[in-house]
């Protein structure tokens, strides 16, 4: 592939991520409004769903990239809408886990499934290895805005002018 091609490539790819992640964000709005929730709040239920357990609020903090009181004040606001609650650690009384109602995740998973029950046949037309590289692209791409997260959170300047290359 020539240089230009690839130039063109790559500039349609910033495009399309763009567009994407923008519908996926409105996308993600809608169902929060719809569920009473703020986004971050869903996508962190959809995180806790993802886990193998119960977790601390610290864990929240680390999974959302919030502060710990902020991870708190969000556990708050799921409790309080009944899908998730406060327990001790059986094993550590002096840990409080966070744990999802099971009744109201079964609940979610379904309004979810409804909302996609079209996504697995966007790639009915794809194979195996096209399919695989779409996988590795998601991994990447969650890597490494995990970092981005982090730097645009650690530093006191971190637009600065240089500050974001790629590592």
């Amino acid at each position: 592939m020539s240089g230009n091609a690839r130039a063109r490539l790559l500039d349609e790819l910033s495009s399309v991520s763009r567009r994407y992640m923008a519908s996926y964000a409105l996308f993600n709005q809608a169902v929060a409004d719809r569920l009473g929730l703020h986004p971050t709040d869903l996508q962190c239920l959809n995180l806790l769903t993802l886990e193998a357990g119960p977790v601390t609020t610290g864990r929240i903090a680390e999974l959302t990239g919030l502060t710990t009181g902020s991870a708190t004040r969000l556990v708050d606001r799921l409790e309080r809408a009944g899908y998730v609650v406060r327990e001790r650690d059986a094993v550590d009384r002096r840990r409080v886990l966070v744990a999802t109602v099971p009744e109201k995740i079964t609940e979610f998973g379904r309004m979810w499934n409804r909302l996609g029950g079209g996504w697995f046949a966007l790639f009915d037309d794809l194979d195996d290895s096209q399919l695989a590289v779409i996988v590795d692209h998601m991994r990447r791409t969650t890597e490494f805005s995990a970092g981005q997260v982090a730097r645009l959170r650690a530093g006191p300047d971190p637009l600065a002018l240089g500050s974001l290359e790629i590592p």
